[in-house]
């Protein structure tokens, strides 16, 4: 298989996004030339890339895209050209391509080059990965998603601009880091966006999978999984505040606003204050000052973010006391309160962002509240505080940021070049960082008590505070108001009026520094404010608080109630030597002050707080500090050291550990063990998280600053006492503190032996060996205790165990890697292997494990061969217990990650060797057991430690690590060498256990090449996971072929093989054909194409099993025929020839391959319509073309077997099934359920059926095309669908297993179930005739079983169907014959025609549309005639639409008088198989004086393979006849017509059943005028001439005949204007005797004088007095054969008012042809308006004439709820006036009872038809003639028929018929109209309502013109009438009496016909399906029948056709299972 793909790289040069923006539009590559260097020309390390396209225009120029690369064979000197060869050569200009470092993989090998640019990784990623994106983003504009569209141009746009970045290479480090962390953040974006793969990085470059681990490998693509899926949870929170401004209808004064937060639970503020000012009009004051008016509060922690955690903002305004008061009255300002605004934390978290909030302002009801007001407001103590004012409000914008700071600045580096301020929390972070300096005061002005001092009102008091150092000098500029304002020198608070109790709660920050703190004061001063125009504030007090103590302790924290000394306004507090010795506090005094403290009332209060890391308060922590002062204290201190404070241990750890080794070396012996457990103390703090950061501090001070170089002995000894002590109790607590601690007791102890050795020169080496190995003595020891059950001992060992891997790499300062590789084995194998204990101890044991693989003492090659058995062995014990896998998988993940790939080391050898041995087992084992495990519940899995990560995908779906173990496995197989697995198969002692462990790994395979094994777009993962499976197979399948074939063979471990191998080349990540070019060029030159290889692999393994073979036929046919439908040709052509040796075997053994033929096509159904398989599949089973090697086609090679004709017959077969599946699959793609999903459907159900007796497929089938019947709402081929499988069962009580969505059940049961559902479909469908039949089927069984509730149901269900027969109104649908002609149809329509039913209310153009819709790329043809060859074999789609009359089958039910319309409806368009249509044209030549000479008809009968309607709305045509109807003939039908719509209308009149004789009237008039004015004289120059006589002497007898009908006419046109004279009213006498004059000029016309005595003499046969013309005095001379029903109007019937056309008829023919039939101004018109087409040009695509209309039926039928008046004009406004019949412009509606039309059955002959009669008014002569259309429209005799099953209808009296009668066969007939219904069509061009207006044919309907000979005039209808009862005076008229059993029922025959409950085949009439036949006719019991034992399979036979037909095979009786 050619690879050229291979050395195609397509690579962007540097400057090709600077040549053509945007490249992606409309610039993508063509296939790379990678061509052959020249010699002479060394391009060896250079490519050049086109940076410019060009198009090749000049001679030999080679056409190229941008960023192709091409290879340089030659520069033309001076043309500056260069030339390109090699599939395509050529030259181009050398300033189009860009010269480009790279290097060429596998050089010299064309097919397998690859070109590898030498740029950054990151560039080459950009480049393709926007390739591919721009094919994908225009994709993204065609679906219209164009959010997604712009989002992704966006990011393209930013990729581009880093792009250009990176190529510039000026960017520093950090920010080249930054720039492709961006890089890879939008790509990974885009790719997630796009559903492309998920791609594994590491340091922001693409990783090549080969070149790392597997495990690593799946590392990073888990860590990319989960960082996608779940982000991480910022620990640390941020919110930003920006004020923006101040809305209040009453400011004038500056404003102070205050931010800060409150944590209502604890009630106190939790950050410092962030301050700004506002000017006059509520905006901040220095707006070109960000920093003035925005801040951050830093550090909130995730238990901040809680909604008890509140912004507060208090407001200051700046002005005079009272807010009113006039502005001379003081000029001095006061801070005064003014509002407060809160807003919960909580309102933040749900979007984080809230910009232009805009915050409601309070103000307090008393000032003396103030202090509280935020508390008042977030307890909504509504009676304390209420609005500033109406529309106050602050504006602020607030977010909450996530992320340390740094991501912060970061990310949002805007706001940070800008300016913004920071706000801290009060007192530390969480987490304290060493080196952070801070040495912040926080004093809180909380209140005062105050005398009035000589005041009638109270003070209002003003408090300034200021910072003195010693010197009594004010220390400038370290009082803080707030983070937005810079600090002061003094603070002056706001004033509360009239208040000698003020309370403030003002919090100041003071960050005085370190060298200034000791000595330095506080001092506040108190004055009152005057409101009097001076505005005074004089001083009355002061109070002091130093800020240090005299032996170095800082002012507490906490309250401090301060005293305050009264002084005047001239006091000289400058000096403040002279109060410093003053007491300045009631509860603290000075150590050396002596003077009494006064008694005072008046005092003030302050809170302090210290944030320092410097200085502080405790003063055990000072004593400690200066041990050497205080030598007697030393105990003291270090045993107080443990109660100290954390923080202030930290703030002085280095100080602490100098004192610490100092009073070791000071005397060890007494203060050893005490500093000792201090250090523990210590090390063990540092173990908190707050802490944490502190570590590297002691790492610090361990490498630099340590000095004890004597220490390591009092250490070793001190922690050896300890571990030799574990197992006292008492001490258990104190010692497992030491455990905890080891690491850097471990640290001491090596770094001052260090210090030891560089000051002695390494003395007492030996002695510090010795002691280390005892004390790991010890520690081996202490390991190797066991205990049973969780106890102390337990605890302290996992507490060793978990620090203990730390101290490795102490060791190997000191010791060599193999001497602590031994020391380190030794511990961990002197751990107890029992795994029933300590579960806690277990897991830390494994944790330790782990650590030990992850440090750097296991990744040295000496070290770890001698820790990996150890490792191995522990391993072993927990998976053998599957205990701890998820430790266990990382520590193996940690083992293999070491291991590269294909490294040949010896070492590493060894290593893979010892793994296999050791693990490979156990790893199958665990991988099985998780797998297979159900997933457990959440408390079943507790992961033992926080830092073991879990792949969360791995977790949902197996509960366990699944992942990490099969990683693991696989980087193990890929590590394998050929020896490795030579030795693993020699292993095996015996085959048995080579057989388990094939099982296991084939097993494990399968389970690894699941879907859910891996998450979606992890491709590089099960690509990696293919090519490992793919190479272990080839393997292990030669070890299969030595030991389990022949008499070894072994059917398991070989059929797991195959099935392994078939799911492996089904794996969808390997169907290369899904990806795109790019993603398949990568795949195909790393692995190329795993499946064809595997395919191969498959292949060769099959030749080898030999006679083994026949065991896996058929089982293996189905796996085998999903491969061959991969679209893989070269798969294909390996495994097609398997097939073959498939049947050949089967044929061997037993004589047939059936088994082979069933299992490919039950597979070949299911596969298909999974979307499996394609037409290329479907030729290349069925063509001749050699297949690869020696193997011939599949074709051939059966060809040369001597079962050929069977194989042969076969694979036919098989293709034609994958045709109609290929059909069914496409189809079933569209949306809306059409006629083409229904139809290939059918085709499919009926394949099934009649050529491969597949029952089960058939029944599936029929199910799947019900479905599709209830969607489109085709209720009666619903109905008929479901018949089918009815009819499979039998009332027996078989059980049938469950099927489908039918429970298990007996066969009795799903019967029952079935008849319902049917019964309820053909009520839904109006088609209640058949529904009857099945109520009484089911009734008989209630019956006989007594189940008299459900009889009584079912009876009462039977009654319903008769009342909607009489009392709805059902409609006639149209039926339209359709061609498809071309190859581009599917199979099952291709070059056939159909004839189709058209849906309710549709007419040819609505069906014309419908079929161009569902077949969108069709043509429509234009004609009616047979298309030739070359349409049958274009590649393109034509359709042929035209409508079509039904012949119904039985007239039985039409001929009898009497029954309603109602009913006959039924029988005229249901069970139809024939239908009709007509084609006028001339013959010879045409007279222009009488055209009706020459004018012939083409009848056309289309005989159907089923009936209509059936299981489907369209049946194919099986047979066509054709005929040619002379003018002769055709005037003879047309009379025939007219007489018996004469004696119709005369009866009804008589008999009283038209109360309104208008139709009679006109009827008569037309007639009568015609013939005078013309009318039949036309006939009698025609055919009555000599000349025409002596012509055709042969016509003699229908010339007689046609004599006959015209005298027989004017009989009845005498007697009918006889009964006419008795009904006619007054009005119309006039008209009377004008049709009685007219009539005698007719007679006279005729030869006729009088007729008395003739009517006297033969008095015709009328029922009712009637007068006709005996027809027993013609000599019949005409055949049988002519006897025939002509159910519908034929298109020649139209009356030749429709027919006038310039092209045809000059006036005057139209007059005469007019006046011929008695059409003009009659009533005919009303009734029978239809045109008659001629051979005239067809009339535009789309529709014929206006005046054109349908040989369908009327449009009347097409508005059933119109009354009969309504729809008479509708339809007749359509015509012009001058065409509208006197009965569309004067209409008279008659009642029902009117309809009823007289219905007379002659003696010798049924008159012709028209198609809208009734079968009684269609009778027609069965005079034998030549021109009989015998082929198609000749009746059924009951000899051939016998009794014909029917839907049952009433008993009506009959009429006798003539001998003739006996000819004609009973068959359903079009629905009749009666004469109100009005004939007027609609104006269709054609017969097919189907199509689209665009089809226009020469047939009748489609007709652009219409002649009016006399062919324009045949058969002009007669109105379509419902027959009348008989009178009882007359006598009855028997009919013959038929055999209802003619032939015995065959109990084995229960498969129905395919289509329909009417069988057929050709002339043979087939009897009803057992549920639709009639029950013969008994007497009922007078008692139901007893139950019987057995319900009977048929109640009543039906009758069969005695003509004998090949059946289609029975079907097995194994559907009683179904």
């Amino acid at each position: 298989m050619s690879n050229y793909l291979t050395v195609v790289r397509l690579l962007l040069g540097y400057k090709v996004f600077l040549c053509i923006l945007p490249w992606w539009i409309g610039c993508f590559p063509l296939p790379l030339q990678n061509l052959t260097l020249k010699e002479g020309y060394n391009t060896e390390n250079q490519k050049h890339y086109l940076i410019a396209g060009f198009r090749g225009t000049v001679p030999h120029g080679l056409s190229l895209e941008i960023g192709d690369t091409v290879q340089i064979l030659e520069k033309c000197d001076g043309d500056l050209f260069y030339l390109n060869f090699f599939i395509f050569q050529g030259i181009f200009p050398s300033n189009y391509i860009h010269l480009k470092n790279a290097c060429v993989k596998n050089k010299g090998y064309v097919q397998f080059e690859m070109v590898i640019p030498t740029e950054d990784s990151v560039i080459t990623e950009m480049t393709t990965t926007l390739r591919d994106w721009g094919t994908m983003w225009k994709q993204l504009y065609v679906r219209n998603e164009g959010d997604l569209f712009h989002r992704l141009w966006h990011i393209m746009n930013e990729i581009l601009d880093l792009r250009r970045q990176v190529l510039v290479g000026h960017l520093t480090h950090d920010r080249m880091k930054d720039v492709k962390r961006h890089i890879t953040a939008r790509l990974d974006w885009g790719n997630e966006q796009l559903g492309l793969d998920l791609v594994p990085r590491k340091e922001y470059a693409m990783v090549d999978p080969e070149e790392i681990s597997i495990t690593e490998l799946y590392r990073l693509m888990e860590h990319r999984h989960r960082k996608k899926d779940t982000p991480v949870p910022a620990s640390s929170h941020h919110l930003f505040v920006q004020m923006k401004s101040l809305m209040c209808s009453n400011l004038g004064e500056e404003l102070e606003v205050i931010f800060s937060l409150f944590d209502s639970k604890e009630n106190r503020p939790i950050s410092e204050r962030f301050f700004l000012r506002l000017n006059r009009n509520g905006l901040p004051k220095c707006p070109e000052k960000p920093e003035r008016h925005c801040s951050l509060f830093v550090d909130l922690g995730s238990s901040e973010l809680r909604k008890d955690i509140y912004i507060t903002v208090h407001i200051i305004r700046i002005g005079r006391m009272g807010a009113g008061e006039k502005k001379n009255a003081c000029n001095v300002q006061y801070r005064r309160p003014f509002g407060c605004a809160v807003l919960s934390i909580a309102d933040l978290l749900a979007g984080d962002s809230k910009d232009d909030l805009v915050l409601k302002v309070y103000m307090c009801n008393t000032e003396s509240d103030w202090y509280q007001i935020h508390e008042n407001i977030i307890k909504k103590l509504n009676a304390r505080y209420n609005l500033t004012g109406s529309n106050a409000g602050l504006a602020v914008s607030l977010q909450l940021l996530h992320g340390d700071i740094e991501q912060i600045r970061r990310e949002y580096t805007s706001r940070f070049t800008h300016g913004v301020s920071i706000t801290r929390k009060l007192g530390f972070s969480n987490i304290i960082m060493p080196g952070e300096m801070r040495n912040d005061l926080y004093i809180t002005v909380e209140r005062g008590e105050f005398e009035k001092g000589g005041k009638s009102v109270a003070r209002n008091v003003e408090v300034t505070m200021h910072v003195v150092d010693s010197s009594g000098q004010i220390l400038k500029d370290f009082i803080s108001f707030g983070s937005g304002e810079p600090p002061a020198s003094e603070y002056h608070s706001f004033v509360l009026y009239h208040n000698n109790g003020p309370r403030w709660a003002e919090l100041l920050k003071l960050p005085i520094p370190v060298d200034k703190f000791r000595g330095a004061h506080i001092r506040c001063e108190f004055r009152h404010c005057s409101t009097k125009e001076k505005g005074e504030k004089k001083l009355f007090g002061f109070s002091f608080v130093p800020l240090m103590q005299e032996n170095g302790r800082t002012l507490p924290d906490g309250t401090h109630e301060l005293i305050v000394h009264k002084c005047e306004e001239n006091a000289n507090l400058q000096d403040s030597g002279r109060y410093l010795k003053l007491p300045f506090s009631k509860g603290i005094s000075l150590g050396n002050n002596s003077q009494a403290v006064k008694t005072t009332k008046e005092s003030f209060w302050i809170t302090s707080f210290l944030c320092s890391t410097k200085l502080t308060q405790n003063g055990d922590m000072l004593d400690l500090l200066k041990w050497r002062t205080h030598p007697d204290k030393i105990a003291g201190c270090l045993s107080k050291l443990k109660e100290i404070d954390g923080s202030e241990i930290v703030k002085f750890l280095q100080d602490t550990l100098d004192t610490l080794f100092g009073i070791l070396d000071e005397n060890s012996q007494k203060y050893g063990s005490k500093v000792f457990d201090c250090l523990v103390h210590i090390i063990n703090l540092l173990q908190d998280s707050k802490f944490h950061h502190f570590k590297p501090v002691m790492d610090t001070y361990i490498e630099s600053h340590f000095a004890g170089a004597l220490a390591y002995r009092d250490l070793i000894k001190v922690l050896k006492w300890h571990i030799d002590r574990v197992t006292e109790v008492d001490l258990h607590d104190h010692i497992q503190e030491v455990l905890k601690a080891q690491e850097y007791i471990f640290k001491y102890i090596v770094q001052s032996r260090r210090l030891f050795s560089i000051a002695t020169g390494g003395q007492n080496e030996e002695e510090f060996r010795c002691c280390i190995q005892e004390l790991l003595m010890s520690v081996r020891f202490f390991l190797s205790q066991e205990s049973k059950g969780t106890s102390a001992l337990s605890q302290l060992q996992a507490v060793f165990l978990s620090s203990f891997p730390s101290v490795y790499s102490e060791l190997l300062k000191l010791f060599d890697v193999r001497e602590v590789a031994n020391l380190v084995h030794d511990a961990l194998g002197s751990l107890p292997t029992v795994m029933h204990g300590d579960e806690s101890l277990q897991a830390v044991k494994l944790q330790s494990i782990g650590k030990t693989v992850e440090s750097h003492l296991y990744t040295n090659p000496d070290s770890r061969c001698i820790l990996l058995p150890v490792v191995l062995h522990h391993l072993h014990m927990h998976l053998q217990e599957q205990k701890d896998l998820i430790m266990c998988a990382r520590i193996l993940s940690n083992i293999f990650c070491l291991i590269k790939k294909n490294s040949s080391e010896k070492s590493v050898l060894e290593e893979i060797d010892v793994i296999v041995n050791s693990l490979l087992d156990i790893l199958l084992r665990t991988i099985l057991e998780i797998t297979s495990r159900p997933q457990p519940s959440g408390s079943a899995m507790r992961l033992q430690f926080q830092d073991v990560t879990v792949t969360l995908f791995f977790k949902s779906c197996f509960g366990e690590p699944a992942g990490e173990f099969v990683s693991c496995l696989l980087s193990l197989l890929r590590q394998m060498t050929d020896r490795h697995y030579q030795q693993l198969l020699d292993s095996f002692n015996t085959k048995e256990d080579l057989r388990d462990f094939l099982l296991q790994i084939f097993t494990v395979f399968r389970i690894l090449i699941r879907p859910e094994m891996f998450p979606k777009d992890w491709t590089v993962m099960r690509l990696v996971a293919n090519n490992v499976i793919i190479t272990t197979v080839l393997y292990l399948s030669d070890a299969l072929r030595k030991n389990f074939l022949n008499e070894n063979f072994d059917y398991k471990i070989w059929d797991s093989y195959f099935f392994l191998a078939v799911i492996f080349i089904n794996q969808l990540c390997l169907q290369l054909e899904m990806f795109t070019p790019s993603k398949k060029k990568k795949v195909l030159e790393k692995y190329g194409d795993m499946r064809v290889t595997m395919g191969c692999e498959i292949f060769s393994m099959w030749q080898n099993l030999g006679e083994h073979k026949l065991h896996f036929i058929p089982a293996l046919i189905g796996p085998f025929l999903e491969v061959t439908l991969i679209p893989q040709p070269d798969l294909r052509n390996v495994m097609i020839p398997i097939f073959h040796d498939m049947m050949d075997w089967e044929q061997r053994r037993s004589g047939n391959f059936k088994q082979v033929e069933a299992k490919l096509i039950d597979k070949l159904d299911s596969l298909m319509s999974e979307g499996k398989g394609d037409e290329t599949y479907r030729e290349l089973f069925n063509s001749i073309i050699p297949l690869f090697g020696p193997y011939p086609s599949l074709l051939k090679k059966i060809e040369r077997e001597t079962w050929r004709e069977s194989g042969v017959s076969l694979i036919a077969t098989v293709t034609r099934l994958m045709e109609r599946l290929l059909d069914y699959r496409d189809c079933m793609k569209m949306g809306e359920v059409d006629g083409k999903k229904i139809g290939c459907t059918v085709s499919l159900l009926n394949f099934y059926k009649t050529e491969l007796n597949k029952e089960e497929m058939y029944i599936r089938y029929i199910h799947k095309l019900y479905d599709l019947h209830l969607k489109a709402q085709n209720f009666t081929e619903a109905a008929y669908t479901l018949l089918l499988y009815d009819e499979l069962l039998e009332w027996s009580d078989r059980p049938l297993r469950e099927f489908l969505t039918y429970p298990m059940q007996t066969e009795w049961q799903r019967k029952e179930c079935l008849h319902l559902t049917i019964i309820q479909n053909f009520d839904r469908g109006k088609c209640w005739e058949n529904g009857i039949i099945l109520c009484r089927k089911i009734a008989e069984q209630y019956e006989s079983y007594y189940d008299y509730r459900n009889l009584s149901k079912m009876r009462m269900m039977e009654a319903s169907l008769y009342d909607k027969i009489m009392d709805q109104q059902r409609l006639e649908p149209e039926f339209f014959r359709v061609g498809f002609y071309g190859k581009k149809f599917p199979f099952f329509l291709r070059n056939k025609e159909f004839v189709c039913r058209g849906h309710d209310y549709e007419r040819l153009e609505a069906f014309q549309q419908r079929m161009l819709n569902e077949f969108p790329h069709a043509i429509a043809m234009q004609h009616a005639n047979q298309p030739d060859e070359t349409i049958f074999q274009a590649e393109a789609q034509y359709l042929q639409i035209y409508a079509v009359t039904p012949i119904p089958e039985n007239q039985e039910v039409l001929q009898r008088d009497g029954i309603p319309d109602n009913i006959k409806s039924f029988y005229k368009v249901n069970h139809i198989w024939r239908f009709r249509y007509d084609r006028p044209f001339h013959k010879g030549t045409k007279d222009k004086e009488n055209e009706f000479k020459s004018l012939w008809v083409e009848r056309t009968t289309l005989i159907l393979v089923q009936s209509l309607p059936g299981i489907s709305r369209w049946f194919e045509v099986e047979k066509r006849e054709v005929v040619e109807m002379s003018p002769l003939e055709n005037a003879i039908e047309v009379l025939e017509n007219k007489n018996q719509q004469l004696r119709t209308l005369i009866s009804q009149c008589q008999t009283r059943q038209m109360q309104n004789i208008n139709p009679l009237t006109m009827c008569l008039n037309g007639v009568i005028d015609a013939a005078v004015n013309g009318g039949v004289a036309r006939y009698q120059e025609a055919f009555f001439v000599k000349e025409y006589i002596l012509n055709h002497p042969e016509d003699g007898e229908k010339i007689t005949r046609l004599r006959e009908l015209m005298l027989e006419q004017a009989q009845i046109l005498e007697f009918g204007l006889a009964v006419h004279e008795k009904v006619v009213p007054q009005d119309m006498r006039p008209l009377h005797k004008k049709l009685v004059d007219q009539f005698f000029v007719m007679k006279s016309s005729l030869g006729i004088q009088e007729f008395s005595a003739c009517v006297q003499a033969s008095p015709v046969h009328f029922p009712n007095g009637s007068p006709r013309v005996c027809r027993n005095s013609i000599p019949i001379s005409m055949s049988p054969d002519a006897a025939r029903v002509i159910p519908r109007r034929s298109p020649l019937s139209y009356p030749a008012v429709n027919r006038y056309s310039s092209s045809s008829l000059s006036s005057q023919a139209s007059a005469e042809v007019s006046n011929i039939t008695g059409q003009s101004e009659s009533s005919d018109e009303v009734f029978n308006m239809q045109p008659s087409p001629s051979t005239s040009s067809l009339s535009s695509t789309h529709s014929a004439s206006p005046n054109v209309t349908s040989s369908a039926p009327s449009s009347a039928r097409a508005s059933p709820l119109l009354s009969d008046k309504h729809k008479h004009s509708r339809e007749n406004s359509c015509l012009s006036p001058r065409e509208r019949p006197c009965s569309a412009i004067y209409p008279t509606p008659l009642e029902t009872s009117q309809r009823m039309l007289f219905n007379h059955i002659g003696d010798g002959a049924l008159p012709r038809s028209d198609s809208n009669l009734p079968g009684a008014d269609k009778a027609v002569n069965s005079t034998p003639s030549s021109w009989s259309l015998d082929s198609g429209k000749e009746a059924r005799n009951t000899s051939e028929s016998g009794k014909l099953i029917s839907p049952p209808v009433p008993p009506r009296p009959v009429q006798t018929a003539s001998p003739a009668r006996h000819i004609a066969s009973i068959s359903p007939s079009p629905a009749g109209r009666s004469p109100m219904k009005g004939s007027v069509q609609s104006f269709t061009p054609s017969p097919v309502e189907y199509h689209s207006s665009g089809l226009i044919s020469n047939s009748p309907a489609l007709s652009g013109s219409y002649s009016s000979g006399i062919s324009s005039l045949s058969r002009c209808s007669t109105s379509e009438t419902s027959g009348f009862e008989s009178q009882g005076s007359e006598p009855a008229v028997t009919v013959p009496s038929y055999s209802i059993s003619e032939e015995p029922v065959r109990k084995e025959s229960k498969t129905p016909p395919p289509y329909s409950v009417y069988e057929r085949t050709l002339k043979r009439p087939v009897p009803l399906p057992h549920s639709l036949s009639i029950p013969p006719a008994a007497d009922p019991p007078a008692l139901p029948p007893k139950p019987q034992l057995v319900r009977p399979n048929n109640l009543e036979n039906s009758s069969r056709r005695t003509e004998q037909v090949p059946r289609p095979r029975p079907l097995p009786r194994k559907v009683s299972q179904l």
